[in-house]
């Protein structure tokens, strides 16, 4: 039974190593090596936010996996019982990464550091955008604790974001969001289900309300500053 456990510890260990080499090397040629390492870095970071916090309501998680150009995640083996163990799990992720993001900005300053500068950016960028209120994106498992039905609100500003930014990975994440967005359309807030899912105090919906907002007018302030930044660079 020991054996199993840390042949299965270690396959974990191995796909996020391996997956995480992967990443870099894919990103470093097209971005350079030490771009590529800080990025991944930082995704690292965010994803363990979300690992630990999974941990410590109890659920099962599998180690982070990386995938280039996609980003990064980890498999929840069960699935949080109430929409407030899902947006706990869902907000760890962007404010531990932003914390990441802002240790960067901050050695890119001391150290008047163009490369730490970029990674920063792309490090608050990244958190902001996972804050989209649609659902797989962390934004929209934080703002289900108010309704699912704000899915429907995020569809629009995805297609603001593709505009704005034309990527292949909006038009994932858009396919990826359709169950999702049926669900909303469907949305029942009187069934025993949702009742049982989503009812959570008004109390508890406001906190969350209140750290997701401030975290987007944290990350807009600084994704904007830092991009300025850069351009004077530039």
């Amino acid at each position: 039974m020991l054996t199993l456990l840390s042949a299965l510890k270690f396959g974990s260990i191995a796909a996020t190593s391996g997956t995480m080499l992967l990443s870099i090397a894919v990103y470093a040629s097209v971005f350079g090596w030490r771009y590529a390492a800080g990025f991944v870095a930082l995704l690292l970071v965010h994803e363990l936010g979300h690992y630990m916090a999974a941990r410590r309501r109890g659920l099962l998680v599998g180690a982070p996996v990386f995938i280039p150009f996609v980003g990064a995640y980890i498999a929840l083996k069960e699935q949080p019982h109430d929409v407030e163990t899902e947006a706990y799990v869902a907000i760890a992720g962007p404010v531990v990464g932003s914390f990441g993001a802002f240790a960067i900005y901050a050695l890119a300053r001391v150290q008047d550091n163009d490369l730490f500068l970029a990674v920063a950016y792309a490090g608050f960028f990244l958190n902001l955008f996972n804050l989209l209120p649609l659902s797989p994106l962390d934004g929209g498992r934080i703002t289900a604790i108010l309704s699912p039905r704000i899915w429907l609100l995020g569809a629009p500003l995805m297609g603001v974001a593709y505009l704005l930014h034309p990527s292949p990975i909006f038009i994932v994440i858009a396919l990826s969001a359709i169950p999702k967005l049926r669900q909303a359309w469907h949305y029942d807030p009187r069934s025993p289900q949702n009742l049982a899912y989503f009812g959570v105090p008004m109390e508890t919906r406001i906190e969350y309300m209140v750290l997701y907002l401030a975290l987007i007018v944290v990350l807009a302030a600084m994704t904007w500053s830092v991009h300025g930044m850069l351009g004077g660079i530039r």
